[in-house]
C-alpha cells in the first residue's frame, strides 16, 4: 500500500489508520516504519463500528443525540402546537434514528427499547398528552 501510495503521489495519514484490536493477533502493522495503533472502534461516515461489530456503541451515540434534539425541540419552540412539535421531531430527530439503520440493525431488546425511549419520552412531554400511558399516545398516530 505504501509503495502504491507514493507511486500515485498520495499521502497515507497514519493517525487515521488503525489494526482492529483481537486478543488472538500479536502482530504489529506499520505504515513507513509507523506502527499502527491498535483500535476497538472507528467512526465511518454516518456510524460508529466495533471490533465486535456490535451496534450498541453506535446507538450510545444515535440515541444521545436524538435525546438531545428532542430537548432542544421542547426548549426552542415557543409554540406548544403538538403538530407543530410533532412535525419538528420527524424533521429534526427521526433521522438521526433511522439514517443507515439497515447496517447497524438493532437485534437487542435492550437497543431496541433505547431506541424506542426517545419517542416516548418526547410523546410525554407534548402538552395534554403527560397522563396518558404510550400506548394510547401511539394510538392518537402522533408519530
Amino acid at each position: 500500500m505504501v509503495s502504491w501510495a507514493a507511486e500515485w503521489q498520495l499521502s497515507v495519514s497514519v493517525t487515521k489508520c488503525g489494526k482492529r484490536k483481537d486478543n488472538n493477533t500479536v502482530e504489529q502493522f506499520s505504515i513507513n516504519n509507523t506502527p499502527l495503533p491498535i483500535v476497538t472502534s472507528y467512526s465511518d461516515p454516518g456510524i460508529t463500528i466495533t471490533n465486535d461489530l456490535s451496534p450498541s456503541f453506535h446507538m450510545d451515540g444515535i440515541v444521545s443525540k436524538a435525546h438531545q434534539r428532542a430537548n432542544i425541540i421542547h426548549r426552542c419552540f415557543v409554540s406548544r402546537n403538538v403538530d407543530l412539535l410533532v412535525r419538528a421531531f420527524i424533521t429534526y430527530v427521526r433521522p438521526l434514528l433511522e439514517y443507515n439503520s439497515v447496517t447497524w440493525s438493532p437485534h437487542l431488546k435492550l437497543d431496541i427499547e433505547r431506541l424506542d425511549k426517545v419517542q416516548r419520552r418526547f410523546t410525554k412531554r407534548l402538552h395534554g398528552f403527560s397522563s396518558l400511558p404510550y400506548d394510547e399516545r401511539q394510538k392518537k398516530n402522533l408519530i
